[in-house]
């Protein structure tokens, strides 16, 4: 008897989702986490260093406003605002909301995902600010 037989596995390129918007979309959507998972990390270094006391904080603050973290922040901003509006595009196709029987429109569920930001973000913004902008 010879060796057992293996299945065929095509060689997959590393850049295969290049080959198709949808994929890339999809992909860069996905890498958007790592530059909201840097910023979350930099928040809880904010906690930590204002547990240590208003020197270890303020000179945090002042590590916060150098040129590379100021990028790093709008590269965060953009990420997080990207992948906001293409999962608000894909919310019809991954939930499909029926009324009465009938199916909502999909640029209805898209307005109520921005109706709910709207509204969350009133909301922190009463909450961090004491007021409504």
């Amino acid at each position: 008897m010879g060796p057992p037989m293996t299945p065929y596995r095509r060689p997959v390129r590393f850049t295969w989702w290049l080959g198709h918007r949808g994929y890339t979309l999809f992909v860069l959507r996905e890498l958007t986490s790592l530059f909201i998972g840097a910023e979350a990390v930099l928040l809880l270094l904010l906690l930590h260093n204002l547990s240590k006391g208003r020197e270890s904080y303020e000179a945090y603050l002042t590590f916060l406003t150098a040129p590379g973290m100021i990028v790093l922040h709008i590269v965060a901003l953009a990420a997080a605002i990207f992948h906001a509006v293409t999962w608000f595009a894909l919310a019809p196709k991954a939930m499909v909301v029926r009324v009465g029987g009938r199916r909502v429109p999909p640029p209805a569920i898209i307005a109520a995902n921005y109706g709910a930001l709207a509204v969350a973000s009133l909301i922190i913004a009463w909450i961090v600010l004491g007021r409504i902008p």
